[in-house]
């Protein structure tokens, strides 16, 4: 699971209405848009990975380790975390912006 974010140099094109909602939708997507498409992705597949982990260990199944197993909640429980800062920083930015005298 990796979040790192590659800076864009390309400049921006006009973009249909809908924002995030329609840059999320296309998987083809460069850019910002593309990337925290992509850490959300990334972080859902953690969180389900980690869930069929711990649903195996309930199951008892020998295969599945419980140190596998709590790894896999641990990674997810970060990238989970990273994800919320990273979301109440683009929410404060947009506030900062949204309060910027003209």
């Amino acid at each position: 699971m990796e979040l790192r974010l590659t800076p864009v140099t390309a400049p921006l094109t006009s973009r249909p209405m809908g924002g995030v909602r329609a840059a999320a939708q296309s998987p083809q997507e460069s850019g910002f848009a593309g990337a925290l498409s992509g850490a959300l992705n990334s972080v859902s597949a953690a969180q389900n990975q980690a869930t069929g982990l711990q649903r195996e260990v309930q199951m008892e199944n020998p295969n599945v380790s419980l140190e596998e197993t709590m790894v896999a909640i641990q990674k997810a429980q970060i990238g989970f975390q990273a994800t919320l800062h990273v979301r109440n920083r683009m929410v404060q930015a947009y506030t900062d912006i949204m309060n910027m005298q003209v």
